[in-house]
């Protein structure tokens, strides 16, 4: 598995369409991402806190890490310090953790809405009033902290490509409803964050900012 060649490929490819790369290094070691980042990537994804802490730790100073997995509330503490992009926000509780600890670090921390836009009910997310409810003034007003930079969504795991297609383009739509009706200094909806490595073809066509792509890029993950 050569890791340049693979990030250099997919950041051709995606550069086309206005559409950055997040490589997923989660349970990976220091020495990929090292090797990554030598051929010029600088978003990484990983989905436990403290690992992203350890990493953040050994690796450079300009790299941008984004939390792309569940994230506990007893966990934003690890990352606030320093995170980029949190893109898995699935509820006002750990919006508010997240404010809190922003608070505690003096900085306003960026986050993607989570949206449950597949069929699967293992998948977290919220749906579009919950979405809603989070970006009225009075809610935003408590939460300084916290900048709302988009939504993030992962389709349903099936071959079915309309199916996939079908829940990208809603998630699209609710992006551009808030961006038309609810943007502010606070609400800046500059990024959608759906598409890993199986459809990110299909988030691309429709209007994804951001892929989320790891064994493509580091090969099948060892899980402990």
């Amino acid at each position: 598995m050569n890791i340049r060649e693979n990030i250099e490929r997919f950041t051709e490819e995606l550069e086309k369409n206005g559409t950055r790369l997040c490589a997923v290094s989660k349970t990976k070691p220091v020495e990929d991402i090292k090797e990554a980042y030598e051929a010029g990537q600088r978003v990484f994804g990983e989905n436990k806190a403290q690992e992203m802490a350890a990493k953040q730790e050994e690796l450079p100073d300009d790299i941008q890490w984004h939390m792309i997995g569940h994230l506990q509330r007893n966990k934003v503490k690890y990352i606030a310090p320093f995170v980029s992009l949190i893109h898995s926000v699935d509820s006002e509780r750990l919006l508010r953790e997240v404010n809190k600890q922003g608070a505690k670090a003096e900085r306003v921390i960026p986050c993607l809405l989570q949206v449950h836009i597949a069929e699967e009910e293992t998948k977290f997310g919220l749906d579009r009033e919950e979405v809603l409810a989070l970006l009225k003034p009075e809610t935003l007003q408590e939460l300084p902290n916290v900048e709302i930079r988009g939504l993030m969504g992962m389709a349903t795991n099936t071959d079915d490509e309309a199916l996939v297609r079908k829940e990208f383009k809603s998630l699209k739509g609710l992006f551009d409803e808030i961006k038309e009706n609810h943007s502010s200094e606070q609400v800046t909806m500059k990024e959608l964050s759906m598409g890993m490595s199986g459809d990110y073809q299909i988030a691309m066509e429709e209007g994804s900012t951001l892929v989320r792509i790891g064994s493509a890029i580091f090969g099948a993950r060892n899980y402990d």
